[in-house]
């Protein structure tokens, strides 16, 4: 390498260092304060950068909330595939450590989520497809068991994921967890995920209940005319 591509070189990672302080730093604010009430300005004096830079490297705040939102769905895909991957093994603890390695996502994804906009569509759909591939991973190792409609109960599962962080604060009021808190003992989170993968490794209905409510949405066959 000469010296001109070693200096280009070197340019290329400072400009890449400067981006990922700068999202890294839009994501904390933007879940401390939400979008809307967090300015360029603030974000750039977070980063330690200017704000001509934050514009230089995103463009506008509508592109660095995009880019945030990329990330974030990335890491969380990162995260469910490494759980996924460990098969019918894995550490019941390693999602819950997961969950508190990301709390500034977390509080991210609450407060982008409250605050709603046009892409909102394509972040859950982002995450929706990420879900289907991990799940389908999941079957094929033996840890997640088979449906018969695996895109509906990908979409179910993320949409409730979802809710329950819009709805922190009732969750908070009634089980006493926080998905906000800078709390360090990920078992502080045990009331939601112990009840929660109660239903998914045990379910809820017993299987005559299930198999009549089930007959209900089934759809009819050829030989079955609908009522």
């Amino acid at each position: 390498m000469n010296s001109q591509q070693a200096w280009g070189a070197d340019m290329a990672a400072d400009a890449s260092e400067g981006m990922v302080r700068i999202r890294d730093a839009a994501i904390e604010l933007f879940g401390e304060r939400g979008v809307a009430g967090t300015s360029l300005k603030s974000i750039a004096e977070h980063a330690g950068v200017s704000q001509g830079l934050v514009i230089h490297h995103f463009g506008s705040k509508a592109g660095l909330h995009r880019a945030c939102d990329e990330h974030v769905v990335a890491l969380i895909r990162v995260g469910k595939e490494q759980v996924v991957a460990k098969g019918p093994g894995m550490n019941p603890l390693s999602g819950l450590n997961l969950f508190e390695e990301g709390r500034p996502l977390l509080r991210y994804l609450v407060r982008t989520l409250s605050e709603g906009g046009e892409h909102i569509d394509r972040l859950v759909d982002d995450m929706v497809a990420d879900a289907e591939a991990y799940m389908a991973e999941g079957e094929r190792m033996g840890s997640i068991r088979p449906s018969a409609t695996p895109r509906e109960r990908v979409v179910v599962l993320v949409l409730w994921s979802l809710g329950a962080l819009v709805l922190h604060e009732q969750l908070n009021r009634l089980l006493d967890v926080d998905f906000l808190s800078p709390s360090n003992d990920p078992r502080d989170i045990a009331p939601y995920f112990g009840p929660a993968l109660e239903l998914f490794s045990h379910g809820l209905l017993t299987e005559g209940a299930y198999s009549e409510l089930a007959a209900v949405f089934a759809a009819p066959t050829d030989e079955q005319e609908p009522s």
